[in-house]
């Protein structure tokens, strides 16, 4: 294999983590595309064979290309361009594991666009690469062309008005996994005791015009109506990576045809957001974790 070779190999292997950074940054899935492609570019310019860390070093450019274009679009005082998003907006972990940076929507769901929307562009990044992302202020600082006590502020600064914006959802990794598990594991089995100890009282189902069709959901409001409606049996149901978060997918067949999107609070599911419109899965980029 040739270094070329060699470099297109690891270049594609640290896509998807590339992809999520990007997307999390800019909450654009073309935009993100485009700042991986352009850090595909600076690598292919690059003297790749001097770099130690090329994963650390990748993730770096696609940042700093993101920075960038953040501050290009405050300086043109564009609207946010990101995805429509559901109406939750979540808050923020403190800390991130750093081995579990690949289950990335077992901290955040899409919703946290809404509010990252809010913040300066250097606020975004370096709240991104060290609360999501786990890297350290030190390899942060250079990125934002600050101090790693700068970098540090600017994050502690972006958690605090994010904080403020609204009540915040659990973003435990850890607990939340253990959530998604245990909601996979109940709506298989059919135990309606099960799911009704991790549903909120007040749960609620949202669903989009094509995921009526396949019942009326919007009607299983309240923990005992949903723990009903999902303990009849849930077959098909798959934890997977959509668009680079974790989440749960409807895929009778291995074949994805619906979106499952929980959002948790106290240890406790508040909301189910259920998408099964299928333009919208085909722009889903979805891994299944589980067959």
């Amino acid at each position: 294999m040739d270094e070329t070779d060699w470099l297109t190999e690891r270049f594609e292997i640290s896509r998807p983590r590339l992809r999520a950074v990007a997307y999390r940054m800019l909450g654009s899935r073309s935009e993100a595309d485009d700042a991986v492609q352009e850090t595909w570019l600076r690598l292919d310019r690059a003297d790749a064979g001097a770099v130690e860390n090329l994963t650390g070093w990748l993730t770096t450019i696609v940042a700093r290309v993101c920075l960038d274009r953040l501050r290009a679009r405050r300086s043109r005082l564009e609207d946010p361009v990101g995805d429509e998003l559901p109406e939750q907006v979540v808050g923020i972990a403190d800390h991130a594991d750093p081995e579990q940076q690949a289950l990335l929507a077992e901290s955040v769901g899409s919703a946290l666009l809404v509010v990252l929307d809010m913040l300066a562009p250097a606020e975004r990044v370096a709240f991104v690469l060290h609360d999501i992302f786990a890297m350290p202020f030190d390899e942060i600082a250079p990125i934002v062309e600050r101090s790693p006590g700068a970098a540090r502020q600017l994050a502690s600064r972006a958690r605090r008005r994010l904080q403020g914006a609204t009540a915040v959802p659990d973003l435990d990794l850890n607990l939340r996994r253990e959530v998604v598990d245990a909601f996979l594991a109940a709506s298989r089995g059919g135990d309606f005791d099960a799911l009704l100890t991790m549903l909120d009282p007040d749960v609620r189902v949202r669903a989009d015009a094509t995921a009526r069709k396949f019942g009326d959901p919007e009607r299983a409001q309240g923990a005992v109506a949903v723990a009903t409606w999902f303990s009849g049996g849930a077959r098909g149901l798959h934890l997977a990576l959509v668009d680079g978060a974790a989440g749960i997918v409807w895929a009778p067949g291995g074949r994805p045809r619906g979106l499952l999107d929980l959002t948790i609070t106290d240890g406790k599911i508040v909301e189910l957001n259920m998408i099964a419109d299928p333009e919208r899965i085909d722009q889903s980029d979805i891994v299944l974790i589980d067959e």
